[in-house]
């Protein structure tokens, strides 16, 4: 080997040697990254288990807690006194407000004494059940709940049949908010109770005079009624024939309810069979 050359030879022969131990630093370095990864991966999979449960913690603090009672006195439509773990308590029906028949400082407005019938009819002395969706009481330390009865939801009822109005959304949301608003909205399309009457119902309440038109509606079109179903109490002298009287009936309700007491004593489903 000559002298100019050997250099040379003595830096490849180191290059041979170091090649093996650098390609081994490189693949350990790999492993490294992919550990970095699986890292950060699970703890977003962590991050993500934990908002979960923290869903599931709230939802199941919303659920819908449920107790029976009785009902010992209706105080309007919306206003109910029950006998509930031994003692007495008075409820505030959620999410609904009827006219007013007790107001101190308010007159009796119309459909007032239909939606307090109503209740009267369908809770009075019933078991019922108290159902709970948010906090319990009101600043009158009054209870707040729906009243579901025969396994239906009074709250709403008094929704479907003209004779209240969605109101009172201080915490939402509510379990049954769409079921009750769409409850109303069909009213309102049908122009059912407080609907009846144009610009009676408002954001803040009732409209204090407004007027009611207690005349028969004209009976040339065929399926008109002569009054509101759901208006001022009826009996069989108001109609002209029986058959104008069931269609009244069958449209208050009837036979599953008969709010006028046009039925009499025999429940048959034939009323007015005088006429």
């Amino acid at each position: 080997m000559t002298p100019w050359n050997r250099p040379v030879y003595w830096l490849l022969l180191v290059l041979v040697m170091l090649f093996p131990l650098l390609t081994s630093c490189a693949t350990e370095t790999q492993p490294a990254e992919k550990s970095n990864d699986h890292i950060e991966q699970q703890e977003k999979l962590n991050t993500e288990k934990e908002e979960n449960q923290l869903k599931k913690t709230k939802d199941a603090s919303k659920e819908a807690e449920v107790v029976k009672a009785i009902v010992t006195n209706v105080v309007d439509g919306d206003t109910i006194d029950i006998q509930i773990n031994g003692k007495e308590e008075r409820v505030r029906l959620l999410l609904v407000d009827t006219p007013e028949t007790v107001h101190p400082n308010k007159p009796v407005q119309p459909f007032g004494p239909e939606a307090s019938h109503f209740a009267k009819q369908k809770l009075d002395n019933k078991e019922v059940r108290i159902e709970y969706d948010g906090p319990k009481r009101d600043k009158y330390d009054r209870l707040l709940a729906y009243v579901w009865v025969d396994g239906e939801n009074f709250n709403q009822q008094l929704l479907e049949k003209g004779l209240a109005r969605y109101a009172y959304v201080y915490n939402p949301p509510y379990t049954h908010a769409d079921s009750m608003q769409e409850a109303e909205s069909r009213a309102q399309q049908q122009e059912k109770g407080v609907w009846s009457i144009d610009g009676y119902v408002t954001e803040d309440g009732f409209l204090e005079e407004a007027p009611i038109n207690e005349e028969p509606a004209s009976t040339d079109d065929k399926g008109n009624l002569p009054y509101d179903p759901y208006g001022s109490d009826r009996d069989c002298s108001d109609f002209s024939s029986q058959e104008e009287a069931q269609a009244f009936y069958e449209a208050a309700g009837g036979p599953k309810e008969d709010p006028h007491r046009l039925d009499g004593n025999d429940n048959d489903g034939i009323v007015c069979e005088s006429l």
